[in-house]
C-alpha cells in the first residue's frame, strides 16, 4: 500500500485526517478468485465475511494466495500477500485431517513505504521475493467441508461466493501480552564504500513497532478488539493514534542507534568506530500470546540443527577418510532419538489454552506421532549402522532432516519477524531479517530460540531485485548483534548472554531508573590480541577471465582491520603460502568468553584486473583458534592444522580455501610471550612472511607424467573452428605443454605421447592441489584462444604406489577360493614351483551351486552319472504314484538358436538378482521385469519348465528324498551369455583402465549462464592419463624387461596412429519407449551414426509398439580416432512430416577398443565351432591367450599335457577334445585356453577381467528432454581391426517367426447346467443351452454351437466342432495377431497375446438377450487335465484349490475331458454353473492341410448328429407333440389314477343305479 503523493497533497491542502487506504481482501485458489467488500478509509478494517470455493477434493492446487489490496479508482495495488501451503495445514495420512487454519493472525511482508509515485519494490507486495518490511497482519480462518455428492445442486455450482460470517470472540487469536525486544550492536564493519560518506544509523523494527522513518513514532497500544470468520480484521501499516501516553512512567522505545560517521577499513569497506561504547535498542510491543507454537517449532529446529551438524561431520569424516565415521553416526542417531523423546515430553504443555485452534491440536498430534516414529526408527537404524552401510544410512538420515525442517515450519504466525535496517541520510540502504522464533526466550532451555541472548553475525543485503545477481554478492554491512525477545514480565535476564565486563548507561528519565533498559553499554574490560592468518592455498576457484584462469588474491577481514595476500597471476589454484599478521586487536569482554566464542573472520577472494576494479570471486568464513596469555603454545591445540573452508559465490560453491587462523592474546609482557614468527622474510617477495613450518604441509618432490592421447568433439570458439589445438597442464604453479596437433580434422591425436614435469606436493594426499587441464587453439600471429578447461580435483586415483613387497603375494589365491566356480587344488606349499592349479568346469550355472562336478578329459562319465540320477528320479516319482509326465529330454541342438541362449541368460540374471537383492538398484530391477514380457525362450521341447519347477518343489517338500538332485536338473544345458541390466561402461569403470576422458568446460561463465547445466558447458573431451609418483622412479618399473624410458610409467600402450575398424552393432530390442504418437504408441526404427556413415533402417519400422524386438545387426567401417563416437538412435516413423527422435545413446568406441578389458569381442562361455553358440571372434581362444601374455609380458601360455595350460604360476585344466558338426571328437587346446581367459583376472600383476559375451542395456536420452530416460535399448557392439583376419558372417538374431497352428475343439456334451427359464404353462425350470468359444484376442471370430432346446436336467448334446487357426510363438508362449487398429490405420499392428481358450455356456432367448450362465478360460500352455466323467469334474479344478495335473496342448496335442464352468453369484463368490465335455486337438498348419475337417458337423469328416431326447423342441412349432409331452410325460400317473377313479365311480354309479331293480326282481322272485 503506497500512500500516493496526490493523497498527501490533498491531505495537506484540505486538512482531512482520514486513513488513506481503502482495503479489501482477495483470495486466489485453483484458478478462481473471490474478494471481500471494500472498507473505505480504514487502517484497521473489519470484514467478518467468508469467501467460499467449491472444488473437487483433494485439489490439484497446493497453495492458496491471500492478498490485501488497496481499492483505487485508477489502479488497485497490493498491500501485502500471504501464501497458504495446503500441505502444511492438512495431513493426508491414516490419522490425518482436512485443511484447517485459525482463526489466527498471519503477517504480511513487502516493500518499505516511500512517498513516491512509483515503488521499485512493488513486486515484493505481490509475494515475489523476500519481503523487506512488515506490511499488515490479517486475522483469518480456513475450513474445508466435504459436500454431499448426491445433491447435484451443491456439486454443480463452482461459483465463488462471498457471505457474511459470524463475528468471533475477542480472545480467539490469543491473549494480548506485552513483549520486550532488546538489542545491542557490538560491531558494524564491512560497510560498502558507497555508503561511507554520511552518518549511519541502524533501526530495528518488529511489526510496526520501532518504525520511526515511515511517519509514526510509536503505534498505539492495541485495543483488544478482534472479530472474524473466514476472513477478518487487519492491522495495516499506520495506526490512527499518535499519542505518546507513557502509561504510568512506562518506558518509551528506543529503536535506532545514534548516527555515527564511518571510518575507512580499506579500499572497499568502512566500519563504525563503536570501540568500548556499544549502542542498544529496546522496543515494547503487544502481540497475541501464541508462544507455544514457536516453542514447539524451536525444539524441532534444535533437533534438526544438531542432526544437520552431525551429518555434516560424518560426511566430512568419510570424505577425509578419518577412522570410525560409523561411531559418529551412531552418536548422531542416539542424539536424534533423545531429542525426539524430549520433544514428546515438552510439546504437550498448555493443552487447555483457550486460543488453541484446531490446527494447533492436529499439528501437535501429527508432530508427536512423526517424532515418536522417527525416534524409534533412529534407534533401529543405530543398531544397523556398520562400516560398510554408513553411506546408505546417511541417506536415510537426510530424509529425517528434511521431514524435521518441514514439520518445524509453523503455518500460523504470531509474532512478526524482526528487521534490522541500515540507514544513511534517512534512507533505507540494506537490511537483514531475523525470524522471531529464533529470538524468543523461554525458561525451558530447549524451547528458547537458537539466537536468543546470543551474539549473531548478520550480513546486510540490498532489498528486492537489487539483492540478486552479482550486486547481491557484495556485503553491504556486517553487524555483530545481540538480541533478546520475550515477555516484558520475564525480562530480568535479558542481558545474560552478552560478553561480560560492561556497565549500563541509561537514558536520564528521573525515577525508577533500575527498571529501564540501557541505551548503551560501556565495556571496561578489553583484551588485546594478535591474529595470524596462515593463507596457504585456494583450489578450484571460479574462472573469472576469458582465458579460463584468474589472477586471485584474498582479503581477510577481522573486526575493523583488513589485509590482502599477494596477487598470483593466471591460476585457479593459487598457493599463496603467506602469513598475515593483524596486530593490536582490541576485543571487549571477559577473556574466557572470547576463548570459547571468538568473532568470525571473513575471507573474500578477488580477481585482480589490470583495468577497472577487482572482480569478486567468492567468500568464506572462519573462526580462529584462540590462545590465551596463560596457555602454553603446544600440542594438541597448537600449532593449528590447515583446514578446508568452502568458498561461496552467491548460493553456489566456488572452490575451497586451505588455511589456518590463530588468535593469540597479548599478555602483560607484550608480544615477547607470543611464539616467534620464524622463517625468513622472502627477499624476492617483499615483506611477505611464509606460513610457519609447524603449520605448512610437509612437501615432497613428485613427478607428474602426462599421457597425451588426443582431443575429441571440440566445438567452435567464437564461431571459428578449432584447427591447431594444444593442451596445457598445470599443477601447483608448474606445468607442461603437449605437442601441437597440426590438423585437428585429419588426425586429432598427439604425436608425442608422454611428457612429465616435477612439482613439490604435500605428503598428505588430502592437501594435494587440483591439476588443471586447459586446451588452447593456436591461431595466426601467435594468438591463443582458450577452448575449454578441466580441473582434476583429486590426484588420488592417479598416484602410483609401488607394490608392498612385504605383504604375502598369495592374496589372489584367497580370491580364487572365495569364488565358488573354481576349486583350488593345493597352494604354494604343495607345489615346489609355487603353482596354483585351477580345475575348470565349463561354467557352473547359478542354480547348481549345491552340487559341484569336476569336469575332466573323461567328461562322459559325468554325463552318465547325470543320466543315472535322472532315471532314479523318475523311478521315485513312479513309486510315489503321482500322475507325472516323463521327464523332458535334453533340448535338441538343432532346435536352439541365439534367442534360446538370450532368454536362458535373462532367467539366470533374474535368479542372480533374487539371490542378492541388496546389490541392485531399483532401475535395474525394473529392467529385469521388462523381460517378463519376452519370457520363455525355448521352442517346443524346451518349454514348460515353470510347471515342472513347481512340481519339483512340491515333490521335494513332500519328502521324497531327492532334494540334492532337484536343483541339478532345473534348467536345460544351454550355453549362456551375460545380460547386463545397465551400460557396459558402468560395469567396467568406463573402460578408463589406462585411457581417461576429461570433459572440457567453457572458460568464463557469465552470470547469466550460471543456470546452464554442466552438459551445455561441455566444449569437448581430452583423452589421456596421468601418473603421479615420488621421485626417483621406482626401481621395479625401471628394471623391467623392455622398459622404454620415453614412456615412463605408461609401458606397453598401443600406438595412437589412425586405424581402420569394422564395427558390428547388434540391436536386440527396446523396452518402455516413450510414446511418440497421439494413440500412446510409437512406430520405432533404428538409426545408427558413426562418423560420416548414417544408416536409417526406416523401411523396417515396427508398427505401434513400445517394446519392439528389432533383432538386427549393422556393419560399419570406421577409422579411429576420427570416427569413434557411435550413436544408436530410435526414431518414430511418421507417414507425414519428419520422423521424431524418441531417444539415442552414445558409445565411445575408442576407449572400448584400446581397453585392457578387451571389449572388442566378448569372450563366450564355451568354445564351439558350429551351432547356435559358434565362436564369433576371428582369433581362437589360444591365439587370444598367446597375444595377451605377450602384451602383458606374462610367462606363457605353456600347453600340455592335453587338457592343461600354464600361465605365469597358474595352471588351468579342462576338457581336451571338441566335437565337430559330424560328431567326430578331435583333440584341442581351445577349451583350456578359454578357461584361462575367463579367469584372466587371477593372473598376478597383469590380470584384469575380460569382457564376456554379453548384451548391455543402455538408457535412451533425448536432448530436448534432458535427464529423462525415454526407454532402454538392448544391444552389443563387436569391433574387428581391418588389418587382422576378417570375421565370419554376423550372427542371425532376427526375431523368431510365429508358427501356424490350427486348434480343433469338439464340444460333445454339457451336464448339470443351471436351469434359467420357467415354463409358461407349468412353471417348470429348463434351459435352452448353447456353448460359445473363442481364442483370446479373436473375440470377433467367436463360434457358437446350435441350441439344445428345453433341457430339463441341464444336460445338453452337441457334437459340434470349432476351428481356430492361429500363429504361435513357442518361445514366448504368445499368440501373434496382426490387425489394423481402425479403418484409418495405415498398416497392421502386431499384438502378442497369451494363448487362452475361453468356453462359455449360454441360455438362448428368443425375444430378449441371451443369458450368460458360466465360463472357463484355459491357458493352452498349462491348464488342468479334464476329468474322465462328469461326476469327477468339480469346481476346485478351475479355482486351483485342488492339486490337478497341468497339461499343455502344445505337448499333448490331443486332450479330452470334462471341465467345470463357473460364474459369480450375488456375494461375488464363484459357483459351479455347469460342466462341459470337450476335446481339444492341436495341429500344425501342414498337418491340418493334410487332414482337413469341417466346421460344426459339416464335411469333411463330419460329426454325427447328437441323439437329443424328444423334449428338446419348441411348443408352438409342434403343438400336438407338445400336448402329448405335456400330458403324457408329466401327468401320466395322474391321468391313470383319474381314469381308474372315474371307472371306479362309474362302476359304483351303475351299481347303485341297477341295485333297486335287482332287489325288486330278487324280492318278487322274477
Amino acid at each position: 500500500m503506497n500512500t500516493s503523493l496526490m493523497a498527501n497533497v490533498k491531505k495537506a491542502f484540505i486538512g482531512e485526517n482520514k486513513d488513506l487506504v481503502d482495503p479489501y481482501v482477495q483470495v486466489f485458489f485453483a484458478g478462481q478468485k473471490g474478494k471481500t467488500s471494500v472498507q473505505k478509509s480504514s487502517y484497521e478494517p473489519l470484514w467478518n465475511e467468508q469467501v467460499v470455493f467449491t472444488d473437487l477434493f483433494p485439489p490439484l492446487c497446493k497453495r492458496m494466495k491471500v492478498q490485501i489490496r488497496d481499492s483505487d479508482k485508477v489502479n488497485d495495488v497490493a498491500i501485502g500477500t500471504h501464501f497458504i501451503d495446503l500441505r502444511k495445514i492438512s495431513n493426508d495420512g491414516d490419522k490425518g485431517f482436512l485443511p484447517t487454519l485459525g482463526p489466527a493472525w498471519v503477517n504480511m511482508y513487502g516493500s518499505t513505504r516511500n512517498y513516491t509515485l512509483l515503488d521499485e519494490h512493488q513486486d515484493l507486495n505481490e509475494g515475489l521475493g523476500e519481503g523487506v518490511s512488515f506490511r499488515a497482519r490479517l486475522l483469518l480462518g480456513l475450513a474445508v467441508e466435504i459436500l454431499d455428492t448426491s445433491n447435484p445442486e451443491l456439486t454443480s455450482s463452482t461459483e465463488v461466493q462471498v457471505e457474511q460470517a459470524t463475528p468471533i470472540s475477542e480472545s480467539c487469536a490469543g491473549k494480548m501480552e506485552e513483549f520486550f525486544l532488546f538489542g545491542a550492536f557490538l560491531e558494524a564493519s564491512m560497510i560498502d564504500r558507497r555508503n561511507g560518506d554520511k552518518p549511519i544509523t541502524f533501526e530495528v523494527t518488529i511489526g510496526n513497532y520501532g518504525n520511526e522513518v515511515d511517519g509514526l513514532s510509536r503505534p498505539q497500544r492495541p485495543r483488544p478488539r478482534k472479530e472474524p470468520g473466514d476472513e477478518e480484521e487487519v492491522d495495516l501499516i499506520q495506526n490512527s493514534s499518535d499519542d505518546e501516553a507513557s502509561d504510568g512512567g512506562d518506558l518509551a522505545s528506543v529503536s535506532s542507534t545514534p548516527p555515527m560517521r564511518p571510518l575507512v577499513t580499506d579500499r572497499n569497506y568502512f566500519h563504525l568506530p563503536y570501540l568500548e561504547r556499544k549502542p542498544c535498542i529496546y522496543i515494547k510491543s503487544w502481540w497475541p500470546d501464541q508462544r507455544r507454537r514457536l516453542y514447539n517449532a524451536s525444539i524441532m529446529d534444535h533437533i534438526a540443527d544438531k542432526l544437520e551438524e552431525g551429518l555434516n561431520d560424518v560426511q566430512e569424516m568419510i570424505k577425509t577418510e578419518k577412522f570410525y565415521p560409523e561411531r559418529r553416526l551412531r552418536g548422531v542417531l542416539e542424539e536424534l532419538s533423545c531429542g525426539c523423546c524430549r520433544f514428546l515430553s515438552l510439546a504437550d504443555k498448555d493443552q487447555g489454552h483457550s486460543s488453541r485452534t484446531r490446527l494447533d491440536r492436529e499439528r501437535l498430534k501429527s508432530c508427536m506421532r512423526e517424532l515418536e516414529s522417527m525416534g524409534q526408527q533412529a534407534r533401529t537404524l543405530r543398531a544397523q549402522v556398520k562400516r560398510h552401510t554408513v553411506r546408505d544410512k546417511l541417506r536415510l538420515c537426510q530424509n529425517f532432516l528434511q521431514k524435521l525442517r518441514f514439520l518445524a515450519d509453523e503455518p500460523q504466525h504470531s509474532i512478526p519477524d524482526i528487521f534490522i535496517w541500515m540507514m544513511s541520510n534517512n534512507k533505507r540502504i540494506a537490511y537483514a531479517r531475523v525470524p522471531s522464533k529464533d529470538l524468543l526466550f523461554s525458561i525451558v532451555e530447549e524451547e528458547t530460540g537458537k539466537d536468543c541472548a546470543k551474539v549473531k553475525t548478520l550480513f546486510l543485503k540490498l532489498p528486492g531485485k537489487r539483492g540478486f545477481g552479482s550486486a547481491g554478492w557484495t556485503v553491504q554491512a556486517k553487524v555483530e548483534l545481540y538480541l533478546w525477545l520475550g515477555l516484558s514480565k520475564q525480562r530480568k535476564d535479558f542481558l545474560c548472554g552478552l560478553p561480560c565486563g560492561f556497565e549500563e548507561v541509561k537514558a536520564a528519565r528521573g525515577l525508577g531508573l533500575h527498571a529501564f533498559p540501557p541505551v548503551s553499554l560501556v565495556y571496561t574490560k578489553k583484551q588485546t590480541f594478535q591474529l595470524r592468518a596462515h593463507m596457504y592455498q585456494a583450489r578450484s576457484l571460479f574462472a573469472a577471465d576469458s582465458s579460463g584462469l584468474s589472477d586471485p588474491f584474498a582479503r581477510v577481514f577481522f573486526i575493523n582491520q583488513s589485509q590482502c595476500t599477494e596477487v598470483l597471476n593466471e591460476t585457479l589454484c593459487p598457493t599463496w603460502d603467506q602469513m598475515l599478521v593483524f596486530d593490536n586487536l582490541e576485543l571487549y569482554g571477559e577473556a574466557h568468553e572470547l576463548r570459547d566464542d571468538p568473532p568470525i573472520i571473513v575471507i573474500e577472494i578477488y580477481d585482480q584486473d589490470s583495468m577497472g576494479k577487482a572482480d569478486f570471486m567468492g567468500r568464506t568464513f572462519a573462526k580462529p583458534l584462540v590462545k590465551m596469555a596463560d596457555e602454553a603454545y603446544c600440542p594438541p591445540r597448537f600449532p593449528p592444522q590447515l583446514e578446508y573452508y568452502q568458498i561461496y559465490r552467491g548460493n553456489a560453491t566456488a572452490g575451497d580455501l586451505l588455511a589456518a587462523f590463530e588468535l593469540l592474546q597479548i599478555g602483560p609482557a607484550g608480544k615477547a610471550d607470543l611464539p616467534p614468527i620464524n622463517g625468513p622474510v622472502d627477499a624476492d617477495r617483499g615483506p611477505i612472511m611464509p606460513v610457519p613450518v609447524g603449520i605448512r604441509p610437509v612437501l615432497s618432490k613428485y613427478r607428474v607424467e602426462v599421457l597425451f592421447w588426443g582431443l575429441r568433439d571440440l566445438k567452435r570458439v567464437n564461431l571459428a573452428q578449432v584447427d591447431r589445438p594444444r593442451v596445457d597442464i598445470e599443477c601447483a604453479g608448474k606445468g607442461v605443454q603437449s605437442s601441437l596437433i597440426h590438423n585437428y580434422k585429419k588426425n586429432p591425436n598427439f604425436n608425442t605421447l608422454v611428457k612429465w614435469f616435477e612439482v613439490d606436493l604435500p605428503e598428505n594426499e588430502l592437501l594435494h592441489p587440483p591439476l588443471n587441464i586447459r586446451v588452447v587453439d593456436c591461431r595466426a600471429f601467435g594468438r591463443y584462444t582458450l577452448v575449454g578447461s578441466h580441473a582434476v580435483s583429486s590426484l588420488r586415483r592417479f598416484i602410483y604406489r609401488p607394490p608392498d613387497r612385504s605383504a604375502p603375494s598369495w592374496n589372489t589365491t584367497v580370491r580364487l577360493l572365495q569364488r565358488c566356480r573354481v576349486l583350488c587344488n593345493g597352494g604354494p606349499s604343495s607345489h615346489s614351483t609355487g603353482e596354483v592349479v585351477v580345475n575348470m568346469e565349463p561354467e557352473v550355472p547359478i542354480k547348481k551351486l549345491e552340487t559341484m562336478v569336476k569336469l575332466d578329459a573323461t567328461s562322459e562319465a559325468v554325463v552318465k552319472v547325470d543320466v543315472a540320477e535322472e532315471e532314479k528320479e523318475k523311478k521315485k516319482k513312479k513309486k510315489k504314484g503321482t500322475a507325472e509326465e516323463p521327464e523332458e529330454e535334453e533340448p535338441d541342438e538343432s532346435m536352439l538358436d541365439w534367442w534360446s541362449k538370450y532368454f536362458a541368460s535373462i532367467d539366470t540374471m533374474k535368479e542372480q538378482l533374487r539371490q542378492e537383492p541388496s546389490g541392485i538398484d531399483l532401475e535395474e530391477k525394473e529392467e529385469v521385469d521388462n523381460t517378463e514380457g519376452l519370457k520363455g525362450s525355448m521352442k517346443g521341447k524346451e518349454k514348460a519348465r515353470a510347471a515342472k519347477e513347481e512340481k519339483r518343489k512340491k515333490t521335494q517338500s513332500s519328502g521324497s528324498g531327492q532334494g540334492s538332485e532337484a536343483p541339478e536338473k532345473k534348467k536345460p544345458k544351454i550355453d549362456e551369455l551375460k545380460v547386463y541390466p545397465k551400460e557396459l561402461e558402468s560395469e567396467f569403470d568406463n573402460f578408463e583402465d589406462w585411457l581417461h576422458t576429461f570433459n572440457l568446460l567453457r572458460g568464463k561463465t557469465g552470470d547469466d549462464e550460471d543456470g546452464s547445466t554442466e552438459e551445455e558447458r561441455i566444449v569437448g573431451r581430452f583423452k589421456g592419463s596421468l601418473c603421479v609418483y615420488k621421485v626417483p622412479l621406482p626401481e621395479d618399473v625401471s628394471r623391467e624387461a623392455g622398459y622404454d624410458p620415453t614412456y615412463g610409467m605408461f609401458q606397453g600402450i598401443p600406438s595412437n596412429d589412425p586405424i581402420n575398424v569394422l564395427v558390428r552393432v547388434y540391436v536386440v530390442r527396446a523396452t518402455d519407449l516413450h510414446p511418440a504418437d497421439i494413440n500412446g504408441k510409437a512406430d520405432p526404427y533404428i538409426a545408427i551414426r558413426l562418423g560420416k556413415t548414417d544408416i536409417r533402417d526406416k523401411e523396417n519400422y515396427i508398427s505401434k509398439q513400445l517394446n519392439p524386438v528389432f533383432g538386427k545387426s549393422f556393419d560399419i567401417e570406421a577409422s579411429f580416432p576420427m570416427e569413434s563416437m557411435l550413436t544408436v538412435a530410435v526414431y518414430d516413423w511418421d507417414l507425414v512430416g519428419t520422423d521424431d527422435l524418441i531417444g539415442e545413446t552414445k558409445i565411445d568406441l575408442e576407449n572400448r577398443f584400446y581397453s585392457k578389458h578387451r571389449a572388442t569381442c566378448g569372450i563366450a562361455q564355451t568354445y564351439s565351432t558350429h551351432g547356435y553358440n559358434i565362436w564369433r571372434d576371428p582369433m581362437k581362444p589360444s591365439q587370444i591367450l598367446t597375444r595377451l601374455c605377450k602384451d602383458s609380458k606374462v610367462d606363457g601360455p605353456h600347453f600340455g599335457p592335453p587338457g592343461r595350460v600354464k600361465v605365469a604360476n597358474r595352471v588351468f585344466t579342462g576338457p581336451s577334445e571338441i566335437e565337430d558338426e559330424n560328431g567326430q571328437r578331435k583333440p584341442t587346446d581351445e577349451h583350456v585356453a578359454l578357461s584361462a581367459l575367463r579367469h584372466w583376472e587371477d593372473i598376478p600383476r597383469a590380470g584384469c577381467r575380460l569382457v564376456p559375451e554379453h548384451v548391455e542395456t543402455r538408457p535412451l536420452l533425448n536432448p530436448d528432454k534432458p535427464g529423462i530416460e525415454q526407454g532402454r535399448l538392448e544391444l552389443w557392439v563387436d569391433m574387428f581391426p581391418m588389418d587382422m583376419p576378417a570375421p565370419g558372417t554376423p550372427l542371425d538374431i532376427s526375431p523368431r517367426k510365429p508358427k501356424k497352428y490350427e486348434l480343433r475343439v469338439i464340444i460333445w456334451n454339457t451336464d448339470e447346467v443351471v436351469l434359467e427359464d420357467d415354463d409358461f404353462f407349468t412353471g417348470e425350470k429348463s434351459s435352452d443351452i448353447f456353448v460359445r468359444g473363442w481364442l483370446k484376442g479373436q473375440q470377433e471370430d467367436k463360434q457358437d454351437t446350435d441350441v439344445h432346446y428345453h433341457s430339463l436336467t441341464g444336460e445338453g448334446n452337441f457334437n459340434w466342432r470349432y476351428l481356430f487357426p492361429f500363429d504361435y510363438l513357442a518361445a514366448e508362449e504368445r499368440i501373434v495377431i496382426s490387425k489394423k487398429e481402425s479403418m484409418f490405420s495405415w498398416d497392421e499392428t502386431e499384438y502378442k497375446i497369451p494363448a487362452r481358450l475361453t468356453l462359455q455356456i449360454w441360455d438362448a432367448d428368443h425375444f430378449s438377450a441371451d443369458d450368460f450362465l458360466g465360463a472357463i478360460e484355459l491357458d493352452l500352455n498349462r491348464f488342468p487335465r479334464g476329468a474322465k466323467t462328469a461326476k469327477q469334474c468339480t469346481m476346485e479344478m478351475a479355482t486351483g484349490e485342488v492339486d490337478v495335473p497341468l497339461v499343455s496342448i502344445f505337448k499333448q496335442k490331443r486332450v479330452k475331458g470334462w471341465w467345470p464352468l463357473l460364474a459369480r453369484n450375488e456375494n461375488d463368490e464363484f459357483e459351479l454353473t455347469g460342466k462341459v465335455e470337450a476335446e481339444l486337438h492341436l495341429l500344425t498348419a501342414e498337418e491340418a492341410e493334410k487332414s482337413p475337417v469341417g466346421l460344426a458337423r459339416n464335411e469333411p469328416d463330419p460329426l454325427e448328429k447328437p441323439n437329443r431326447p424328444d423334449t428338446a423342441f419348441v411348443w408352438f412349432l409342434n403343438p400336438l407333440k407338445s400336448i402329448k409331452y405335456l400330458i403324457c410325460t408329466r401327468y401320466k400317473w395322474l391321468i391313470i389314477k383319474i381314469v381308474l377313479a372315474l371307472l371306479g365311480l362309474l362302476m359304483l354309479g351303475l351299481f347303485l343305479y341297477s341295485l333297486p331293480g335287482y332287489m325288486v326282481k330278487k324280492l318278487l322272485g322274477a
